[in-house]
């Protein structure tokens, strides 16, 4: 059978791009390998299985469990014999997952994009071979997407084994650990060490560089640095893991910290020192598809690879490895497909990390900005002086606003705090139409609400806050 469009990769960056082919009136199918326990596709990859999704659900219900035990009280609500059913929540966060995943199907038959169940790999330039258990299909395409994703890293020294696990393994324990390890103080580290440590394990994270966050806002590092230190979480900067043992009882962890080595002992151990792209064995060796250093595809701005009418997207090409980045990528190129003329601004990606307090980010930072020579200035509001953090028990954190000194264009917008993805959100769409922080500042924002701290942090740009002391013009 022939398509105008077959996407590899049924993950947020391929079934969203099947989804937009389809309604732009190509004939579209998606391959998908993975199925569930009753033989059914399982769409979604590895946000809404086994990422994403469920860590999202287990850090909100974490969450409760947390402010039940430790700041209920605060609001005049006492919980007496508080008790955790692990079970139950896992049984949440699954129900969650099967939700949206089985969801997909029902898109694609609203959307007309026919689903493909096995392994798919392409052949020549408009080819496609799927292998579904002992059986082979090809089918042709006039364009193939390839959208297979990325796994996480295991490395030599901490190899997977009942106790050493990686994100996947650490969203399904059976029960608390009383002491637990991970490597890597990075995204996956620390919203898997919340969870675990809001119900009861005590944490101890080890990251080999002597910076936290480095790629963050220096003052929001340091000011969420020190939070989830408060919040017990046993941050180890600059702490090289050197050999990890698993006896089946415990995990002892070998480590040099300031050139001393150190062992401690742990239930489980997560690593999380990132992930790879998987670019193994989805296409001919023969095609002569441009690859980095890192596996990764090489793409131009268009996600175009150097064999024509072959796209790739997602985590297995340049950029942060981010289910909305990988999604958007998709839209553009199912567009110009079509023959629109999309593009995308990969300036204006969204970060956020779902600890609690929330940190969220968007363009440069203030580091950034000083390398580059640019004359910029700052506007910041603490939520210590918002009158809804302060009403909701959640005032940790600030905005901070970063805009060009001249033009006053908004080139940067970091928030740690309540509600931190929402807030960026805002300065995202703002930051899209080319605002200056006077625009923000004269935008009338809700009250009481924690986006009122954005607007004062554009107004702090100006010298204008009317909620904080202002700078001497």
């Amino acid at each position: 059978m022939k398509y105008d469009v077959i996407v590899i990769g049924g993950g947020p960056a391929g079934y969203v791009a099947a989804i937009k082919c389809s309604q732009l009136g190509l004939n579209t199918a998606c391959v998908e390998s993975s199925i569930d326990s009753n033989g059914t596709q399982k769409y979604g990859g590895t946000c809404l299985n086994i990422g994403c999704i469920p860590s999202k659900s287990l850090l909100d219900s974490s969450q409760k469990f947390y402010e039940a035990a430790k700041s209920f009280s605060n609001h005049g609500i006492e919980v007496k014999n508080l008790d955790l059913n692990i079970s139950a929540m896992m049984e949440r966060k699954n129900n969650v997952v099967e939700r949206l995943t089985s969801g997909i199907l029902g898109l694609f038959k609203t959307n007309g994009v026919h689903p493909i169940s096995g392994t798919g790999k392409l052949i020549n330039d408009n080819q496609v071979s799927v292998i579904s258990g002992d059986d082979e299909s090809i089918f042709d395409a006039e364009h193939v997407i390839l959208a297979t994703g990325s796994s996480p890293i295991e490395i030599p020294i901490a190899p997977w084994s009942e106790n050493v696990v990686d994100s996947t393994g650490a969203l399904n324990f059976e029960a608390v650990p009383e002491n637990l390890g991970i490597i890597g103080a990075g995204v996956i580290g620390l919203e898997l060490g919340s969870v675990w440590s809001r119900l009861g394990s005590e944490v101890t994270i080890f990251e080999a560089m002597t910076d936290f966050l480095p790629l963050i806002d220096k003052q929001l590092a340091k000011d969420s640095s020190r939070e989830f230190k408060k919040q017990g979480l046993n941050i180890k900067l600059g702490s090289q893991v050197t050999n990890v043992t698993d006896s089946n009882k415990k995990v002892s962890v070998n480590f040099t910290n300031s050139s001393t080595e150190e062992r401690m002992e742990f239930d489980k151990l997560i690593v999380a020192v990132g992930r790879k792209p998987n670019t193994n064995d989805i296409y001919d060796s023969n095609l002569e598809i441009e690859t980095d250093s890192n596996g990764r595809i090489v793409v131009n701005s268009f996600c175009e690879t150097s064999v024509k009418n072959i796209f790739a997207i997602g985590d297995i090409v340049r950029g942060p490895m981010l289910a909305h980045k990988g999604s958007e990528e998709g839209i553009m190129v199912a567009e110009r497909i079509a023959g629109k003329k999309a593009t995308m601004n990969y300036d204006l990606v969204p970060n956020v990390i779902y600890t609690h307090p929330e940190i969220a980010w968007v363009g440069k930072t203030q580091q950034e900005l000083e390398d580059e020579g640019v004359d910029f200035k700052v506007g910041s509001f603490p939520f210590a002086a918002s009158g809804r953090a302060l009403a909701a028990d959640d005032s940790v954190g600030s905005v901070k606003l970063l805009a060009d000194k001249g033009t006053d264009t908004i080139l940067g917008v970091h928030v740690f705090g309540p509600s931190a993805a929402d807030i960026v959100q805002q300065a995202v769409i703002a930051m899209e139409f080319g605002s200056s922080s006077e625009d923000l500042g004269l935008t009338i924002f809700s009250h009481p609400t924690v986006s009122e701290a954005l607007h004062e942090a554009a107004l702090a740009a100006n010298n204008e806050a009317i909620h904080i002391g202002n700078r001497k013009k």
